[in-house]
């Protein structure tokens, strides 16, 4: 090549490697700053796309798992009332026994009717009044039949757990024990079977929310398990990895 004077090559070709450096340097400094090996497009367009579609699955997971854990609480308020309707219950039925013995006269049995007339007020009040977030849960007057807990990220039947409003339904005029009448020997004996059976199907409602929870809680378990998967996943994506950028960082301040 010859000389030539009016145009520095050396400078403009060091000028250009000073900007690609400085360019690259730019880039480092963001990934480092920013954590993110991906901070736009240009960055890895591909890369980009998968890592933004498994941030979308991360966060509905987070909510999925909200969701159920919120279905929890639900079916433990339930749970909670429906506790206390089997301990009135079965003071029903000690009641029945008590005022089904002679060792017992009219007097008496008039007495324990008035408990259990109060009792059975409890029940209904108890029925009414058991809600979750506005939702009526044991007086079979839900605005929706059967109430789905969206625990998953599709919308897939599989990725909802249901819950049947009307099956709970345990009002005391529902379960035909509100004319209960304790004044009479016979009519005590007769409630002592007839409270048994809503004993039965209060405890009936509790196995179901306990199945319920159950589903809910391990629900819970998989989308914690699910959801650090993927967030590993992503991370080998899209996170910046320090130990390389450092390298890249020290020999472009070489540069």
């Amino acid at each position: 090549m010859g000389l030539r004077i009016s145009t520095n090559m050396a400078a403009i070709s060091a000028n250009r490697a000073l900007s690609k450096t400085s360019e690259d340097q730019a880039k480092v400094y963001q990934k480092l700053a920013s954590g993110q090996r991906i901070s736009q497009a240009g960055d890895d367009a591909a890369g980009l796309s998968i890592s933004e579609n498994l941030r979308s699955q991360i966060r509905s997971m987070s909510q999925a798992e909200r969701n159920a854990n919120d279905g929890i609480s639900f079916a433990q308020v339930a749970e909670g009332g429906l506790t206390e309707i089997g301990n009135i219950m079965i003071r029903l039925r000690e009641l029945g026994v008590q005022a089904g013995s002679d060792s017992v006269g009219d007097k008496e049995r008039g007495y324990i009717n008035q408990e259990a007339q109060s009792l059975l007020s409890e029940v209904d009040r108890i029925s009414n009044v058991t809600s979750f977030n506005g939702t009526p849960l044991l007086n079979g007057q839900s605005d929706k039949q059967e109430l789905e807990f969206q625990v998953g990220i599709r919308n897939d039947e599989s990725d909802r757990i249901s819950f049947n409003a009307k099956e709970n339904d345990v009002r005391a005029d529902t379960l035909g024990v509100s004319n209960l009448n304790y004044e009479t020997i016979d009519g005590a004996r007769e409630a002592i079977d007839r409270v048994d059976e809503f004993i039965g199907q209060v405890f009936a409602s509790r196995a179901r929310l306990g199945a319920m929870q159950n589903k809910l809680h391990s629900s819970v378990n998989n989308l914690g398990i699910a959801k650090e998967n993927i967030q590993q996943a992503r991370s080998r994506i899209a996170d910046t990895d320090v130990a390389s950028e450092t390298s890249e960082l020290v020999r472009g301040n070489i540069l």
